[in-house]
Formats: structure tokens, sequence, C-alpha cells
């Protein structure tokens, strides 16, 4: 399955935001795309983020590297985990647009320039 299928098999609320955040991130350039792990992940040299719905309508939007920016709009949640964090999103027309980009540009920039290490690799 590819991801436009994914997304198009989505309901409600969840198809409006996955839809929209799809057609964010293939703006930027060489961006591709795969069902992993059952949802979609998006690339470039490594994984960048993914869209993963939830309960309650609504979808997560995680970024693999999230240790690894500055997070400063704060919208990333790290829940219970280390590495990687999201923003819950359940209204299509409540897309934090502008933080999202600046995310997405950091984790872009993150990806070309820093070679991803795996935590359990990192020196301390």
């Amino acid at each position: 399955m590819n991801v436009e299928i994914y997304i198009d098999e989505l309901e409600g609320e969840q198809k409006l935001i996955a839809d929209a955040l799809h057609n964010i991130l293939i703006t930027f350039p060489e961006v591709t795309h795969k069902i992993r792990y059952k949802i979609p992940f998006y690339y470039r040299k490594s994984w960048i983020c993914y869209i993963n719905p939830i309960k309650s309508d609504g979808i997560e939007f995680c970024f693999l590297r999230a240790d690894e920016l500055s997070n400063e709009s704060g919208i990333l949640d790290f829940k219970t985990r280390k590495q990687v964090a999201g923003v819950s999103i359940f209204n299509h027309n409540e897309i934090p647009l502008e933080q999202l980009i600046e995310v997405l540009n950091e984790a872009f920039l993150l990806d070309e320039e820093v070679k991803y290490v795996s935590p359990s690799n990192r020196k301390t």
C-alpha cells in the first residue's frame, strides 16, 4: 500500500489532518514516503517524521529525532518517550502550521547536517 491510498482509507478528521500534513511534507525537496509499521513515514537521508492515527479521531504527527531538536515553540510532546515527540491534532482547522513548518525545517536541516546515531551509541 502506498501513503496516498493509506490516507484515502482514513475517515473523518483523521483523513483531513493526514492529508493536510502529507501535502505539506511533499512540498519539501527530496522527501520520500513509505508505509512502515503500518503508518506513513517520511524520509530524506533518514526517517524524519510519521503520521500516526490515534484514538478520538486524531493524528499524532511525530518526529523521530525530536530529542535533537530545539522545540522552541514547545509544541512537541515526548509523553513517556526519550527520542520521539509529537503533536496531537484533532481538528484539521487547528493544525499549528507555522510551528510545524519551523520544526520540519529544523528536522530536515538536522537530517542533512548531522548523521543519525542511535541513542545507545551516542557518547555522553
